[in-house]
């Protein structure tokens, strides 16, 4: 299948196994919060260069425009007859679902999310692909049923392969704003599950992968070392509840860079306890590390100095 951030068969190394795991603690939240409480790749294949595919006809491209336009008619190399096309057409979006539907199963499983992405152009490790299943609600990775990838179309105003490619700027604009990206955010944690396995938490590896796509626009300061955390895993964490998913989100909202305004008082899920003690002493060691250089340099100019004091004594 190729790799990509997918369930599917022969998923790569770093998203796990299928298999549910048990969720890391969290502290009891009789304490006053510090934050609300919030609720919270992709497909499969490689890309390829070609986007007209599958018979798809000139006639049926449809333009990125919000009204139908005519050629000016001022200009004698435009067609005046001709009208530009972009209104959204169920019969269009089932015939493009249709394209890639399973053999046996209404629903575009592992081929078909492959081809799928090939026509687009996308690696399926891209976070375009990650915002397309947000924008489809798709429940399960490498899967569209029709119901998800006909209303998907529709709500893009989208139905052949170029009229989606033409959406993706506006797409990645979209997920900058802070609404629409926490939604995206809850949005990842409930696609990573395995919902046939009844998975509850995400595991570790998995919500590594999905962390770092999921921020692949808006970086927290703390997210490298929050991964380098949670890949040493000091506190033996198997799974990522969806507390502790939720409230990250919070975290490198509310908790500055230094970590100093980080108070265990407050109803932080306890991993969090434990990743700013962990992180604080590495910054401690790191901090002497950065002194011993200097140490050095100064014992040796100490010996150097009694050393030209013998000399000039002798």
């Amino acid at each position: 299948m190729g790799q990509c951030v997918t369930k599917c068969k022969n998923p790569p190394s770093s998203l796990g196994s299928k298999t549910g795991d048990k969720e890391s603690g969290s502290k009891s939240h009789g304490k006053k919060s510090a934050v609300p409480s919030e609720e919270i790749n992709t497909m499969c294949g490689k890309a390829s260069g070609d986007i007209l595919v599958n018979g798809t006809k000139k006639t049926d491209l449809v333009l990125e425009s919000t009204q139908p336009q005519l050629a000016h008619s001022g200009d004698s190399k435009k067609d005046e007859s001709v009208v530009i096309l972009n209104e959204f057409s169920l019969k269009r979006a089932e015939e493009f679902f249709s394209r890639y539907k399973d053999a046996h199963e209404d629903a575009i499983l592992e081929e078909g999310m492959e081809s799928f992405c090939n026509d687009l152009s996308v690696d399926p490790t891209e976070f375009i692909v990650l915002i397309l299943a947000w924008k489809f609600q798709a429940a399960t990775m490498c899967k569209f049923t029709r119901k998800e990838f006909v209303e998907g179309c529709k709500a893009l105003n989208a139905d052949s392969i170029e009229g989606i490619r033409a959406r993706f700027p506006s797409l990645m604009n979209e997920a900058k704003v802070e609404d629409k990206f926490k939604d995206l955010y809850r949005f990842t944690f409930q696609f990573g599950l395995d919902s046939e396995e009844g998975q509850r938490s995400l595991r570790r590896e998995i919500a590594v992968a999905l962390w770092k796509l999921v921020f692949t626009q808006n970086i927290p300061s703390i997210l490298d070392q929050w991964l380098i955390f949670l890949s040493d895993n000091p506190s033996g964490v198997k799974g990522v509840s969806r507390d502790t998913w939720n409230m990250f989100l919070n975290f490198t909202q509310a908790i500055g860079p230094d970590l100093s305004n980080y108070s265990e008082d407050e109803a932080w899920p306890s991993l969090f306890d434990t990743f700013v003690e962990w992180e604080m002493e590495r910054r401690r060691r790191e901090g002497l590390a950065d002194q011993t250089p200097h140490i050095h340099k100064e014992s040796a100019n100490v010996e150097m100095l009694g050393l030209i004091a013998t000399d000039y004594e002798s």
